[in-house]
């Protein structure tokens, strides 16, 4: 047994040295003093770890996949990939906390900590294997994600966002137990590897209660992917949270989310003809809605955050296209997918976050004339618009495309005809964005103090991925490629 243990910890080490960092974040904060200059030090400690967590993942990668922790967990490549994808958000979302002025000075290292708890819980939902592990990984990441959107606690807003986010994340959260406790009550496992084998020969009326308990249980991962009819909380938790938090909301759970749909896809919905069409059915309504309301809805938005809420909204949509071909290219188009959108999402956020602190409002006319007063911050940020668009040669066309490709090879005709007027939608918004940028006439001369040369090289180092990811992406596309689901 030992022995056994041992095995499973050799799988676990990136996980284990994430635990191990929020643990002793805590010490660390409950001991420094502020007069001796040290959270610095936090901020540093915590990076240099989660940068260390990116050997074993990548040592993973290398290894074959394993059901851990007697199937409670996961290891594989969907997993593996995901969890680097994560930990690269978090480290860009820390380092963002630390230069914004949007987080109470005395507050920062206290994001630092909740951030990892975040990604434990997000590292635990990627490889959960049953819905035990999956439900506690869902609730983990939730609580403590109720707590940064109200992070700025003096602030009305802060704290709306914060209510908000709980009252839809209990109310998903129940709406989801509820339809597992039927899927359980039908199948007789909660544990996904048994569940494979059980769904290939159900009919009858267990076969109407697992389809009906499936779109119960959906509602749990569509709320952490914000998918339409699970959104609203949204476009106000992003606007209320810091933006440090918006972005790290923007990247973590909803990759944990992701990768937790995939695999449940790949288990309940392959094996089994009558579950695999209503699974379907109901994620191509699903994207067709969320990317349809994101996108319109986003037209009207003067807010920078809110405009980006909504348009991760449309972008969550054409991802859930990539779960609904069931196969490896669906789940190698999203991984590729969700690794373009982390870096222009960090992209836009560091822009918008120096230029808030600035001026205290993240409304469009903080960007009037960019142009003329930081050439290069402007370049980035409507190349980063340019890629949200899909616009070659930009990173964001080639995520775009390989989603169109998948469905289109599936001959999904409809969903494609939505997509693509979807896409010339948010091609308007994003491009009256850009115009500001370019041609609007600034209001003043303020020197943008967090356009630092220290945070425009992070900024550019962000933004070579989005641009070059467009010319040569058949490398990382190949990466992409490697993330499957082990199913046995």
């Amino acid at each position: 047994m030992i022995q056994q243990l041992f095995g499973f910890l050799s799988y676990y080490i990136p996980e284990v040295m994430v635990i191990v960092l929020m643990t002793t974040l805590l010490v660390a904060e409950a001991a420094v003093k502020d007069e001796h200059g040290s959270r610095k030090n936090i901020y540093t400690y915590a990076l240099v770890v989660l940068g260390l967590t990116l050997i074993p993942l990548f040592q993973n990668l290398g290894k074959a996949p394993a059901h851990i922790f007697f199937n409670a967990v996961t290891i594989d490549s969907l997993s593996t990939i995901t969890k680097i994808i994560m930990v690269i958000g978090t480290m860009g979302s820390i380092l963002l906390s630390y230069t914004s002025k949007d987080i109470y000075s005395n507050l920062k290292s206290e994001f630092a900590i909740m951030a990892v708890g975040v990604l434990v819980g997000g590292m635990l939902l990627a490889s959960a294997n049953n819905f035990l592990t999956m439900y506690v990984g869902i609730e983990t990441l939730s609580i403590l994600s109720f707590v940064l959107a109200a992070l700025k606690r003096d602030e009305s807003t802060s704290a709306e966002a914060g209510l908000k986010y709980v009252l839809y994340g209990g109310l998903s959260a129940g709406v989801a137990l509820y339809g597992i406790s039927h899927i359980y009550g039908a199948l007789g496992t909660i544990q996904f590897t048994e569940v494979f084998e059980k769904v290939a020969v159900l009919e009858g009326t267990k076969l109407t209660i697992v389809v009906v308990a499936s779109i119960l249980f959906f509602g749990g991962l569509a709320y952490k992917i914000s998918a339409f009819p699970f959104h609203m909380w949204s476009p106000d938790v992003y606007q209320g949270s810091p933006i440090s938090v918006t972005t790290f909301f923007s990247i973590v759970p909803k990759l944990a989310a992701f990768s937790a749909l995939v695999r449940v896809s790949m288990v309940f919905f392959n094996n089994n003809t009558v579950l695999t069409n209503a699974w379907v059915g109901l994620l191509l309504v699903v994207a067709a809605m969320t990317m349809t309301v994101g996108n319109v809805t986003a037209i009207g938005q003067n807010s920078v955050k809110r405009l980006l809420a909504f348009s991760s909204i449309g972008h969550v949509g054409l991802m859930i296209l990539g779960v609904a071909v069931l196969n490896e290219e669906g789940i190698r188009a999203l991984i590729f997918y969700g690794i373009v959108y982390m870096f222009m999402t960090l992209c836009a956020f560091y822009i918008t976050s120096h230029l808030n602190d600035t001026y205290g409002t993240d409304n469009y006319d903080i960007f009037r004339g960019l142009i003329y007063r930081h050439p290069l911050m402007a370049v980035i940020m409507v190349g980063t618009l340019l890629s949200l668009a899909g616009i070659p040669p930009f990173s964001g066309f080639v995520a775009k495309f390989n989603i169109f490709n998948i469905i289109i090879e599936k001959r999904y005709y409809g969903i494609a005809v939505v997509a693509a007027i979807n896409s010339v939608i948010s091609l308007y918004y994003y491009l009256r964005f850009a115009k500001i940028i370019i041609f609007g006439k600034a209001d003043g001369n303020e020197a943008i103090a967090g356009f630092s040369s220290f945070n425009q090289a992070v900024i550019v180092a962000f933004f070579i991925p989005v641009l070059f990811l467009g010319i040569f992406w058949e490398k990382i596309f190949a990466f992409a490629g490697s993330a499957t689901v082990f199913l046995k």
